[in-house]
């Protein structure tokens, strides 16, 4: 029987496991030293913050992994050898395989800050980060001050988990404006506005210089890089990004470069070894996305596609549109196709962005300048449908027609308040059109509420 051995038992080694199950009898193996068991990553924080259990994210009854045959076993890989076909765990127990699939997903980043090892600092990916939180902060009297050194999506997550316990937080973001880099403009300053109205202290263009040791080696302050003020804290939370998991294949003759090095059908340089999720880095990068994507749903996807290619039939991993949803605080984004931040905007990318006068609410339209084709959407506290614009984007809809028909979209509760005339209005009066929206029918709403 053929040996299948998956390294990671996150979204992307779980769906390869499963889905090859579904469509064979091959042995299958999955080794990882965070769990005993699959559990989702991104409810992490509700665990924190008291909203569900552990056991509550676990998406699988533990028996299900015997009833489906499929093996676990616990334990870093501390060694890989292809010409062997055999991998070391905890440098002693040797595992055969027949074939590899590499699903190691990322680490947070360490950038060498003196003081980064101390008792008191951590990231926010793991099942072991929370346990340390629980130690680090599980409490506004224990930890006095938490800071969180990097702007990006884990970082406003750990700083919600602690505002809920009421932990004072100082918010370290080198941007001049929280995830500038990701965000157009206007949508960026609504979210350091909100930040801020969360009584999270919000430091932009500050970098951190060094964690400072008490007596016992723990942490009691970073030194803020630009001024070197002092800020006392108990805890340090490190948000600065996510790096590929794959220190352990340094020698094993697997290609590497920031992740492990894949092509359109996920395999790498080596015969019979895969790599999927956050550690598997395109040769060349599928059209605007990145060569490297930590992102949930294609660690689901490239898991699915795998799959296919382990039971024979190979095919090629194809994304489709981009899409991404997320949360800042208590307010719900979603992204459809490409809206560049300004930084980052193309030649041909036309903006249109609405935001309501009082509520935290706004739209960010991406569209080409000569052509009118709708390009991407941001939309921030207004619900949209995926495949609605899915489709769009495929059928290459121009912006006329979108904004026409955007209450289509419109995936809002029954009896919420609609935007849709208000964002038209503004887009005729910003590019002298006279487009008349859709109203939202009755038929509409019953048939999808």
């Amino acid at each position: 029987m053929e040996n299948i051995v998956i390294i990671g038992n996150g979204i992307a080694g779980v769906s390869a496991a499963r889905h090859i199950r579904k469509l064979s009898n091959k042995r299958i193996i999955i080794i990882s030293a965070e769990t005993d068991y699959f559990f989702s990553r991104t409810a992490l924080m509700y665990v924190y913050m008291g909203h569900m259990k552990f056991d509550h994210i676990q998406p699988y009854e533990n028996w299900f992994w015997e009833k489906n045959r499929i093996e676990l076993v616990r334990g870093y890989v501390t060694q890989v050898e292809p010409e062997n076909k055999k991998l070391l765990i905890d440098g002693a127990k040797a595992i055969h395989y027949d074939k590899l699939i590499i699903a190691t997903g990322s680490k947070p980043n360490k950038f060498g800050w003196p003081g980064q090892d101390l008792h008191g600092v951590q990231g926010l990916y793991s099942k072991q980060d929370l346990d340390q939180l629980e130690v680090n902060a599980p409490n506004k009297d224990v930890c006095k001050r938490a800071v969180i050194v990097g702007g990006g999506l884990i970082g406003i997550e750990l700083a919600e988990m602690l505002r809920s316990r009421d932990i004072p937080v100082t918010f370290l973001v080198r941007e001049s404006s929280f995830w500038n880099g990701v965000l157009p403009e206007g949508e960026s300053q609504m979210i350091n506005e909100h930040i801020r109205e969360h009584h999270i202290d919000l430091r932009l263009s500050s970098n951190l210089k060094e964690i400072v040791a008490d007596e016992n080696g723990k942490v009691k302050s970073v030194i803020v890089a630009e001024n070197d003020e002092e800020i006392p804290c108990d805890m340090v939370g490190l948000t600065a990004g996510v790096t590929p998991n794959i220190e352990f294949l340094r020698d094993s003759g697997i290609e590497l470069g920031r992740g492990v090095k894949v092509n359109r059908f996920l395999e790498t340089n080596v015969k019979d070894v895969y790599a999927i999720g956050d550690c598997a880095e395109q040769h060349e990068a599928i059209g605007n996305r990145r060569p490297i994507e930590a992102v949930w749903y294609t660690g689901r996807m490239m898991g699915e596609t795998i799959a296919q290619t382990i039971c024979g039939n190979r095919i090629e991993y194809k994304p489709g549109h981009w899409f991404n949803s997320a949360k800042f605080l208590d307010i719900e984004y979603q992204t459809y196709g490409w809206v560049f931040s300004n930084r980052g905007r193309k030649d041909y990318e036309e903006h249109f962005h609405w935001r309501h006068p009082e509520e935290k609410l706004c739209v960010t339209l991406s569209f080409h300048k000569e052509s009118n084709q709708f390009l991407g959407i941001n939309t921030f506290g207004i619900r949209m449908r995926h495949e609605i614009f899915d489709r769009w984007l495929t059928e290459g809809k121009n912006m006329d027609y979108v904004m026409e028909h955007l209450i289509d979209a419109n995936f809002d509760p029954e009896f919420y308040k609609n935007y849709e005339s208000d964002i038209v209005s503004k887009f005729n009066s910003d590019f002298g059109k006279s487009i008349k929206t859709k109203k939202k029918s009755l038929k509409r709403i019953f048939q999808f509420s």
